[in-house]
């Protein structure tokens, strides 16, 4: 296997080709297979982007056939028949059924696009300049979203630059259970001396993906909807890693039942890896004036395309939501008994998520890293996440066949005895 171009040339920035460093060459559904022939049962899927598996039969033949009637490519934000297909197939498959009333802003292709134009457009609509975000959160890590991100890794990468328009809440069990941390977030808003400026909106995410898999109850959240809504607060849920169908919902924040003022999403929305994102707002909060938040990639008409294909293939019923909820029950149970034969070795672990997004922790990223090697030395790729990398986090693709599902769980249980044995 020949790695030598790669590892000379490509900067020091590079993280996954470290914990997995092989070549790949080719993949399908929940399988990578790298050049020498060997398969590997995909739990990262793109880091979330790729929750309908890896080159989806069905949304590949919409992209062929696509690109073989030579439709456009790139159009700025132009009016194309594909954007037309798009926006049709949201509302009518998505947003209709659940009750939804929201303008698409397609920003750059990318989450922390969706980010920046998200809360630069609360600051508009609401004339403050201040964003209430959560301990724990990732949103980005260009300027305006690195700045409502709390790991200090990223943070630290400004180079001294401080990141400013944010303030941090507890989000909910960070002060350990029995503590209501929105009761302090609600007295600082109620507090002319308490020093926090009255926030535009406040960002979360219903699971905290790169945060260590944690999870706002929903009795939490639909609170934290009432105080937004008490105080003219923007209420903007991050949906770029929950989305999609992760939680086993389309949108995450459908378990909880509230009703975000502005929804983020990307990783998934293109379906089949195409970087590819848009704002959701409520019609009367797009404030823009025409071109004044810019960029060459304002969506995709490919993009458009696996998209629109996508949610007419697995959203037009409940039937994938259902399977998905019943795969994550299996990953739920499997990880608990994992976790509990870590507690009985004298390694504490819990396991925790949502649907098909789900992490155990246990306790240290040298452990989790130990448990993860040992993995991909046995065929299972899966990352970890955490402010410490302590949490071994799933995101195989939510259309990863039975067989697959449990022999990569099978693969992780084996491999955590043999790290911890």
């Amino acid at each position: 296997m020949q790695t030598q171009i790669l590892e000379r040339m490509e900067s020091e920035v590079r993280t996954y080709s470290r914990s997995f460093p092989v070549v790949f060459t080719k993949a399908q559904n929940a399988r990578l297979t790298d050049e020498d022939g060997r398969e590997y049962i995909d739990f990262l899927a793109g880091a979330g982007t790729l929750n309908y598996g890896h080159n989806n039969p069905h949304i590949k033949q919409a992209l062929l056939d696509y690109l073989s009637s030579d439709g456009i490519v790139h159009g700025l934000d132009f009016w194309t028949a594909a954007k037309r297909d798009y926006l049709e197939t949201l509302e009518n498959v998505i947003l209709k059924p659940r009750g939804l009333d929201y303008k698409v802003h397609l920003p750059g292709p990318t989450g922390t696009n969706a980010v920046e134009a998200a809360i630069r457009l609360a600051r508009v609509a609401k004339g403050r300049h201040n964003i209430v975000t959560f301990t724990n959160g990732f949103h980005g890590v260009t300027m305006g979203a690195l700045a409502t991100t709390g790991n200090r890794k990223f943070r630290e990468a400004t180079g001294g630059i401080p990141t400013q328009g944010a303030a941090f809440m507890p989000y909910d069990g960070y002060m350990g259970e029995g503590n209501d941390t929105l009761s302090y977030f609600e007295k600082l808003l109620g507090d002319n001396s308490g020093g926090l400026d009255r926030p535009a909106a406040v960002i979360v995410e219903t699971v905290q993906g790169e945060g260590g898999i944690n999870v706002a109850g929903l009795d939490w959240l639909k609170r934290l909807e009432r105080i937004c809504r008490d105080h003219d607060i923007l209420l903007i849920i991050d949906d770029i890693q929950a989305g999609c169908g992760r939680t086993g919902k389309f949108f995450s924040f459908e378990h909880a039942g509230i009703t975000p003022d502005i929804i983020t999403n990307s990783k998934s929305l293109s379906a089949y890896g195409l970087p590819f994102a848009h704002v959701l707002m409520r019609p009367e909060l797009d404030k823009w004036k025409p071109g004044q938040y810019n960029g060459t990639f304002r969506g995709f008409n490919l993009a458009f395309t696996t998209a629109a294909a996508a949610m007419r293939q697995y959203w037009s019923d409940d039937k994938f939501e259902r399977d998905v909820q019943r795969k994550g029950r299996v990953v739920e149970d499997r990880f608990q008994k994992i976790a509990a034969w870590l507690t009985e070795q004298g390694v504490p672990a819990s396991e925790r998520g949502r649907g098909l997004m789900r992490g155990i922790d246990v306790g240290t990223g040298d452990v989790a890293d130990k448990i993860t090697a040992k993995a991909f030395e046995n065929g299972l790729v899966i990352e970890t996440s955490g402010q410490d990398g302590e949490v071994v986090k799933c995101l195989c693709p939510l259309t990863i066949s039975d067989e697959d599902l449990i022999e990569g769980l099978d693969i992780l249980e084996a491999s955590t005895k043999q790290a911890i044995g």
